[in-house]
């Protein structure tokens, strides 16, 4: 419920700074990334932080979500022209567009462990990102048409258009997608995480993380939970990238590339490696923080990266964050602390 909370009350904190003009419009431009991030931080938490694997291939989940998105809310302007049950269509289409790539994926790729596993992800992300690049659709009087050559061989007819055209992405896109859109995604994500994680399954998720000899012998399916958990990370990339995409007037393929997948690994690893509310805090802060440095203009991503590393020594600090535990609310206990001093406090 805290967890829960906290994205309400920051919701409606932000609501009235945007009703009482007290928001600048360029952290009202941070909005919608923001919410996607966030969703993207959470996903990738599953399979980072519950289930154990290093995944590189998230963007690629959120760059199948994004152009499936653009490509559903094109195709349904004319038969749906309202804007909200449009992007409802497009981010259930993405993310179950990026949940059928993962099952596909996830079954020779779930096989491997640690650095094999954490390499053919992200391979696939590349894959994705070139196979993007050379894509051609188009939406016409005879309905969708795909092809590899150029938007032109397309033969869409008068009235036609253009939705993806190959290495300049995705052209003339309505921008639909909303913070409250962002806000309601959020709140669908952790409701999905949060249950998966205390259900049967994910305790099950769990022993396979802690050790899959144990999880085997008493009848777990490895492969089952592995994958379960997998599919649910990346179905959920593809809504958040669904939601991303239908924010802009134009999106790339470029964007969705190993840099982004990276990124959304250090939201994971600085807010705790399991820890959703960690992630959420981490996913706004690291967003925020390069438009909040950019007064200072060339040194800004090198005051950036300095922080980075200050947080993580600092995060990483045995009695910081014996600290941080004790002052945890309802948690009476004295930590004990290992290495240095008389071994407790």
């Amino acid at each position: 419920m805290l967890t829960y909370g906290l994205v309400i009350a920051a919701y409606i904190i932000l609501r009235i700074l945007l009703a009482g003009g007290h928001v600048s419009s360029a952290l009202q431009g941070q909005l919608v990334p923001i919410t996607a991030y966030i969703v993207m931080a959470v996903s990738l938490n599953l399979t980072v932080g519950v289930l154990g694997e290093l995944s590189l291939g998230h963007a690629g989940f959120m760059s199948v979500g994004a152009f499936t998105g653009v490509i559903t809310s094109a195709s349904l302007t004319s038969s749906v022209p309202e804007p909200a049950l449009r992007l409802l269509f497009a981010l259930i289409a993405g993310g179950i567009a990026a949940g059928l790539f993962g099952f596909l994926i996830g079954i020779p790729v779930l096989r491997l462990h640690g650095d094999y596993l954490a390499i053919v992800t992200l391979a696939f992300g590349e894959i994705i990102k070139n196979v993007v690049n050379t894509l051609y659709v188009g939406i016409g009087q005879s309905g969708l048409k795909i092809g590899m050559t150029s938007g032109n061989a397309l033969n869409l007819g008068e009235g036609g258009k253009v939705i993806l055209n190959g290495p300049m992405g995705a052209i003339g896109v309505q921008k639909i997608s909303s913070f409250t859109a962002g806000f309601i995604l959020i709140l669908v994500t952790l409701f999905i995480i949060l249950n998966l994680i205390d259900s049967r399954a994910g305790r099950a998720i769990m022993a396979v993380r802690d050790n899959k000899i144990a999880a085997e012998s008493v009848g777990i399916s490895v492969w089952r939970y592995r994958m379960t958990a997998f599919v649910t990370s990346a179905a959920l990339a593809g809504a958040a990238g669904a939601l991303y995409a239908l924010n802009y007037s134009t999106v790339i393929a470029r964007k969705f590339d190993f840099n982004t997948s990276i990124l959304v690994l250090v939201f994971v690893v600085l807010g705790g490696m399991g820890n959703i509310r960690g992630s959420i805090i981490a996913a706004t802060v690291l967003t925020i923080l390069p438009e909040v440095l950019r007064a200072f203009n060339n040194v800004r991503m090198l005051i950036y990266a300095v922080i980075l590393i200050l947080v993580m020594l600092a995060t990483n600090n045995v009695r910081l964050r014996a600290w941080f535990q004790r002052i945890r609310p309802g948690n009476g206990k004295t930590p004990v602390i290992s290495g240095g001093g008389d071994g407790h406090e």
